[in-house]
């Protein structure tokens, strides 16, 4: 699809640039690879051992901390690019960390339950849809396995402008399917990408009728008090730009329609 294409070219580009998305892990990062990747502890004490899918992870950042950590790693994204970097990196430090180079929404190249941990940062925006990005996750993920995802939140991608008394202003349907619009506030847009809103009953919903629990969410905070009107920080103040999830792919799924198998309250 078009949509692919623009987005490799354009993430390509952001590798190439040097963009602050392609920044790679540094030595003191290396030395306490968990405490970077888990600001929240989610992860287990020990990834040692643990086959680890970094989704839409290139760029030479997060597969190298995993790597660091003692986890087998495979990084998935779809610019060459950024998966340059994490051959590059990998091979610097003597790291062992497979690439493959593909979509997020199709991981056939890689076997049914063969995952741990499935790590996806800030990428879902650049997909039309959601629940197929979730089943192949579900698939590859193992029973009991941990899925932490990072994404834009729906809001955020509604701003267009703000008014003259510095009030951000909605200017994009929620219900919207088709691809974003250039706005003239782009705090949180990727330069030359192709993005999705994406509803919170796709976000939230589409991860439970995926085969997933919920056991956290955070909203990382990237605003300011101090910074000035124009600044990403001020707008970070007033809408929170993303969301973070913890999910875990759950032992079995009740077949479609079969509530004997669900719990209910009172039970």
């Amino acid at each position: 699809m078009q949509f692919r294409e623009q987005n490799r070219d354009a993430w390509d580009q952001l590798a190439r640039s040097g963009s602050q998305f392609a920044n790679v892990a540094t030595d003191a990062e290396c030395a306490q690879p968990l405490l970077s990747l888990d600001t929240r502890g989610w992860l287990p004490g020990s990834v040692k051992g643990l086959d680890v899918l970094c989704l839409a992870g290139g760029g030479g950042w997060q597969s190298i901390l995993y790597a660091s950590a003692g986890a087998n790693v495979t990084v998935a994204d779809l610019s060459p690019a950024m998966l340059h970097l994490d051959e590059r990196e990998a091979a610097r430090r003597n790291l062992r960390v497979r690439t493959l180079e593909t979509s997020m929404d199709d991981l056939s190249a890689l076997g049914d339950a063969s995952f741990d941990i499935v790590h996806q940062p800030v990428s879902t925006c650049y997909v039309a849809r959601l629940a197929p990005v979730y089943r192949e996750i579900a698939r590859v993920l193992r029973p009991g396995g941990l899925y932490i995802s990072q994404h834009k939140q729906p809001t955020s991608l509604q701003i267009i402008d703000r008014d003259e008394q510095n009030r951000y202003r909605l200017g994009i349907s929620y219900y919207t399917n088709d691809p974003l619009p250039k706005v003239l506030d782009e705090s949180y847009r990727e330069e030359g990408t192709v993005e999705y809103l994406h509803r919170w009953e796709d976000l939230v919903g589409g991860l439970c009728r995926s085969g997933f629990v919920i056991e956290d969410v955070s909203e990382p905070r990237r605003g300011d008090p101090k910074a000035k009107p124009g600044h990403f920080r001020h707008r970070g103040m007033f809408i929170p730009p993303y969301v973070r999830i913890k999910a875990r792919r759950i032992e079995s799924q009740p077949a479609l329609g079969d509530r004997s198998a669900i719990w209910t309250p009172g039970e």
